[in-house]
């Protein structure tokens, strides 16, 4: 008995490790598949498709909708880099060359709001030894003159009504000549420039210190609207330009772009393009003078696709971009597509995806870290 016992089980271990753990008849494989799955929860599965059971899915807040097909505008993605409107900012420069001096609430730094007018510093001119010696040679002439005249004057209106008239009034014309001609050297020796906000702003750009010596036509501030700021795009195209029917800035959903113009000539081999920025809201822009900026713009034709919120996609080990198509209860399985960008929120899917299909549309990055 016990050896019959012995060949029984012998023979029963053979015949499974002779099948196999996926010989189960047709369909045997994707079962045990299905099975090891549901065992260990949240699962990779080797077609490639996901396996996420339900109170995973409400913990990842997944959510699917059912595609249709529609038409959305045709678009381009633009290079492009954020500038200051030239009604909105300004530069404060040095006219002559001299030394900076604080202004009345010291230097101002970035960040720092000022209004249209208010004195930023001051630079005070040091004009060459003999220039100086010159100037203040003429002021000595020019006091000393303009003492004999007053004096001259004194005598003249003493005899008032003895002497002509003219000649009373002429010596008062020329005592005024004086005290205005050593007024100006006077003001000339030593003097100092006001720099003065040219607009009201922020100041963007400050790197200037007291007492250093700056030249005449030195940038030493810039001030720029945060409210109002441009986009200048380039087209290689110049009929392109006449298409546009919107735009928006791609990965900045919060700024909304509307079109101002395009430029007659062509600038090194591209035309520019220009759009004004507006914040949504009411909202400040959050973009910076000089940042570069991808501008996706909306054509006047139309295209056939389906439309997409931009966190439905995700990429695959080959960096495509798919989507997820939920299968069943439990199994979404990655599909790639060919997308357009539609704005910074939205993409329109216009190959590799067919209308009815249960697309993931928040979620997707989640399940495309299962492994």
């Amino acid at each position: 008995m016990k050896r019959l016992l012995h060949i029984v089980t012998t023979a029963l271990f053979a015949s499974v490790a002779l099948a196999g753990p996926g010989a189960h008849g047709p369909g045997g494989e994707h079962l045990d598949e299905a099975a090891h799955a549901t065992a260990s929860g949240l699962a990779r599965l080797p077609d490639g498709s996901v396996n996420v059971p339900k109170i995973a899915q409400r913990r990842m807040v997944i959510r699917t909708r059912v595609v249709t097909t529609s038409e959305a505008a045709r678009t381009v993605e633009l290079p492009g880099r954020v500038i200051a409107d030239p009604n909105a900012g300004g530069r404060v420069q040095a006219l002559y060359g001299g030394r900076l001096e604080a202004g009345p609430r010291g230097l101002p730094v970035i960040g720092q709001t000022v209004r249209q007018g208010d004195i930023l510093a001051w630079v005070r001119h040091n004009p060459d030894p003999i220039a100086q010696a010159n100037q203040t040679a003429l002021r000595a002439e020019l006091r000393t003159a303009r003492l004999l005249v007053e004096q001259r004057v004194a005598r003249l209106e003493g005899l008032e009504g003895s002497i002509p008239r003219k000649d009373i009034e002429s010596a008062r014309a020329e005592l005024a000549g004086l005290r205005e001609r050593e007024a100006g050297i006077a003001a000339g020796i030593g003097s100092r420039e006001a720099l003065r906000a040219p607009v009201s702003g922020v100041i963007a750009r400050a790197d200037m210190l007291a007492g250093q010596v700056v030249d005449a036509r030195d940038t030493l501030f810039e001030i720029v609207d945060p409210a109002r700021l441009l986009v200048e795009a380039t087209v290689a195209d110049a009929a392109l330009a006449t298409r546009l029917a919107g735009a928006a800035l791609k990965d900045v959903p919060d700024v909304a772009l509307s079109f101002l113009g395009a430029g007659g000539s062509l600038r090194d081999g591209v035309l520019p393009v220009l759009f004004r920025t507006q914040g949504k809201a009411g909202a400040r822009p959050a973009l910076a003078v000089g940042q570069p900026v991808s501008v996706v713009a909306q054509l006047a034709e139309r295209i056939p696709g389906i439309v997409l919120p931009t966190r439905a996609l995700t990429r695959n080990a080959s960096n495509e971009p798919v989507v997820w198509i939920k299968s069943g209860a439990e199994r979404f399985i990655p599909q790639p597509v060919e997308v357009q960008t539609l704005d910074a929120q939205t993409v329109v899917v216009t190959r590799g995806l067919s209308a009815d299909n249960r697309v993931v549309v928040q979620g997707a990055s989640l399940i495309a870290q299962i492994r």
